[in-house]
């Protein structure tokens, strides 16, 4: 804790200098923009009234371009950003979750008679193979049968109601799966199809495998072309099932389909995936898994401790990962007070914090902190803000190295490859389908840092990417 305030309190003195004055300036006129950044917005029909453009050297008090800068824009999956770099100080970056096994009673013979209880911390990576690690602890601890029930301790988040089809309707998409205290392996089930064509027949395959989990293959097709392979196999994913009615296409080849089974709950999906990973590790379990909470009397038998932030945040930045950003919120408020985790108390942990940066934000919305929401808000200059205290921050280091590299990883990998910018900047992007955002740093020829923001809200945001690459590639020619 002390640690984590010497952060937070080096973050405030290093910045308020640098903060204090940005805003005496008037914002860029439209004519001030560069001119290739303005002729791809005009090839693109998106109005300059549309967009907000902040940059600035990290080391100055001024910004080279402002335009738009105070006027909230919903910002995508930018959003990431604030949180990530909140839960860098907040939690600060030696922060692990803990997944832990109790007992009421020590196991005998390898017999536990009782009921081992899985209590969860909000783990944003608790996949399948750090997931059969700590069911090998247990074992390790001596339990080969359990005679009670599996209890699933979730406690940590507040339980709230949660409609995954809210967003787009498409609950069966993995970025709509709600956040878990206990959340496994993202709550997705991979679908691998593989045409057998001597067989005629398609072998269809789950990862992770679950038991009780039946898969009723797609008829194989002879079509000359794959096209729409996930419509033709006309799927109904249901709570204990997925049959597909349709074909497969064996000019597909091997695919791997990635979904959300959003009509099975949690427990449901929890129970399923340990009992074949218990079978597999040679264990016995007959009883029920339901949910519940650690009895005050049970024993820590085993512990699994995740990756620590700086891990998790990378994922999350490089990838995008809307599921786990909302779990860092979630732990935000958790740690900020001693109760259940939830939205509003880890956007108010956010709040705080900025303000004690100096960064008052009162036009920021926080709906989940990922940015996969229509009502997510943030102005420009506040986000400039943001990463320029970062930047001063002593985990810089951290928070940049979690951003996409322009032309080489993450959701930046396929853009301005071949361009000076490119391997130079470490970016952000976002994207619904009216908003458009990119956001981070550039490293330009002259050697200096620049912070840039560039937001773009509007019907033809899709194409306004050559934009905002043009901004990125100017930044690093110019500044």
């Amino acid at each position: 804790m002390q640690m984590l305030k010497k952060v937070a309190r080096c973050s405030r003195l290093t910045v308020v200098g640098i903060l204090a004055t940005i805003y005496v300036v008037l914002p860029a006129a439209a004519q001030d923009l560069p001119a290739s950044v303005t002729k791809a917005l005009k090839q693109a029909n998106i109005p300059i009234r549309n967009v907000g453009v902040f940059v600035q050297e990290a080391e100055r008090s001024r910004p080279l371009l402002a335009y738009n800068v105070t006027q909230p824009f919903n910002p995508a999956s930018v959003m990431k950003l604030v949180t990530t770099d909140a839960s860098l100080e907040l939690l600060g970056p030696t922060f692990t979750w803990k997944t832990q096994a109790y007992v009421d009673s020590a196991p005998a013979n390898g017999v536990l008679n009782g009921d081992l209880s899985i209590k969860g911390s909000g783990d944003p990576k608790l996949v399948m193979e750090n997931f059969w690690l700590f069911l090998r602890q247990i074992r390790a601890k001596g339990v080969r049968e359990i005679r009670g029930n599996l209890v699933l301790d979730r406690t940590a988040f507040e339980d709230a109601v949660y409609d995954p089809a809210k967003f787009d309707g498409d609950p069966q998409k993995p970025y709509n799966v709600g956040p878990d205290a206990l959340l496994l392996n993202y709550k997705t089930i991979a679908l691998r199809f593989i045409p057998d064509e001597a067989g005629n027949q398609v072998n269809v395959s789950t990862e992770p495998p679950m038991a009780g989990f039946a898969v009723v293959a797609p008829k194989l097709s002879r079509d000359a072309v794959c096209g729409d392979w996930k419509g033709k196999l006309q799927a109904d994913v249901g709570a204990g099932s997925a049959l597909f009615n349709g074909s497969y296409p064996a000019a597909c080849g091997e695919q791997i389909w990635y979904l959300h089974p959003y009509r099975m709950s949690s427990v449901q999906y929890f129970d399923d995936v340990f009992r074949q990973m218990w079978s597999d590790l040679g264990g016995r379990f007959t009883g029920k898994v339901v949910s519940g909470s650690v009895a005050p009397t049970a024993r820590l038998l085993a512990q699994w401790q995740s990756p620590a932030v700086p891990e998790v945040i990378r994922d999350i930045n490089k990838y995008s990962n809307n599921v786990m950003a909302r779990q860092l919120l979630l732990t935000i408020a958790e740690q900020a007070e001693p109760m259940p985790g939830n939205v509003e108390r880890g956007a108010h942990a956010i709040r705080n914090w900025l303000s004690g940066k100096g960064i008052s934000a009162d036009e920021l919305v926080i709906e989940n902190g990922a940015g996969l929401s229509r009502n997510e808000r943030i102005a420009p200059a506040t986000l400039g803000q943001v990463l320029l205290a970062a930047y001063h921050s002593p985990v810089m280091p951290e928070f940049i190295a979690s951003l996409p590299l322009v032309g080489y990883d993450g959701t930046m990998r396929k853009r301005l490859r071949g361009e000076d910018v490119a391997g130079q900047a470490h970016i952000k992007t976002g994207s619904l389908n009216d908003v458009r955002s990119v956001a981070g740093y550039v490293q330009t020829a002259s050697g200096k840092m620049y912070v840039v923001v560039f937001l773009i809200n509007h019907p033809n945001a899709p194409a306004g990417q050559q934009a905002q690459d043009a901004l990125l590639q100017w930044v690093f020619e110019k500044g």
